[in-house]
């Protein structure tokens, strides 16, 4: 099928057709529409591309030919996106987000979460790209595609957990722990019959030294505990220079972020593959 361009779908039913150079733009109640068996769109040219002096890599998804159309026609588009047709106008994200977001309404109502998530990436994708939209929101949107892939990869979100926690683990032990733990120091002082006692703690001694001596087991393994204990969103108790005590600070209120991403996307996997 080639075009639905003006077509009411509320009460359309496809089986077993390809879709992959259909223009959907400007069909009504899409999100009404029946696919059944096995339906076609286009794919992602997946891998590695250079676009410009960048690097970028695409994941394997299903997409509407119009994006395919606008993708192709963009200063540096990687090859492998199929240009429009010369009697066809390309049509930008602010009008493909719309129907991403009734395709996948579709799926969903047809009880296939798994094929619905191609269309969800798709809408937010289109959302992000849309110069129409306030700045913030595209801003927001390009920093949950880069740390979570929209909640979609779950291997991404995890990536930026570990190294969150490899370089804070790094920091804590060439500038976060203390060169010695500080040990309460008790003064008394004797008037008539009374005795009063004082304990103070030192402040912990940053530490001093070559950065290789400051690499040892007994270090890590604090390191590691403070870590581990801002990802769930605990106090370790363990004392801290102040470059420790402001990293440790900063580590709890993003890393468990990106282990709720990571959660996140996990669960987008399950969705997947449920029954």
């Amino acid at each position: 099928m080639l075009s639905l361009r003006g077509v009411d779908a509320a009460h359309l039913a496809l089986t077993d057709i390809d879709l992959s150079q259909c223009l959907l733009t400007g069909a009504i109640h899409l999100d009404q529409l029946r696919l059944e068996g096995r339906v076609l769109f286009a794919p992602v040219p997946t891998g590695i591309h250079r676009r410009g002096w960048r690097l970028v890599r695409f994941g394997p998804r299903r997409t509407l030919a119009e994006e395919q159309h606008w993708r192709a026609a963009q200063p540096f588009a990687v090859p492998g996106w199929d240009p429009a047709p010369a009697d066809t106008a390309v049509v930008g994200p602010a009008r493909l987000a719309p129907v991403y977001r009734s395709l996948r309404k579709a799926f969903e109502d047809g009880k296939n979460e798994p094929g619905a998530a191609d269309f969800y990436y798709g809408e937010m994708e289109m959302r992000r790209a849309d110069e129409e939209s306030p700045r913030a929101e595209r801003w927001l949107l390009a920093a949950y595609w880069a740390l979570s892939g929209y909640g979609m990869r779950a291997t991404r979100a995890l990536g930026w957990l570990i190294a969150a926690m490899t370089i804070t683990i790094g920091v804590m032990m060439l500038w976060g722990l203390p060169a010695h733990d500080p040990e309460p120091v008790s003064t008394g002082t004797l008037t008539g019959r009374h005795l009063t006692f004082t304990t103070e703690t030192p402040d912990p001694v940053n530490p001093t030294g070559p950065l290789r001596e400051r690499v040892s087991t007994d270090r890590f393994e604090k390191s590691l505990r403070v870590v581990v204990n801002s990802v769930v969103f605990r106090s370790s108790g363990q004392d801290l220079t102040t470059t420790g005590t402001y990293t440790e600070m900063a580590s709890r209120l993003a890393e468990p972020v990106l282990l709720g991403l990571a959660a996140l996307a996990a669960l987008a996997i399950r969705g997947r593959v449920k029954r």
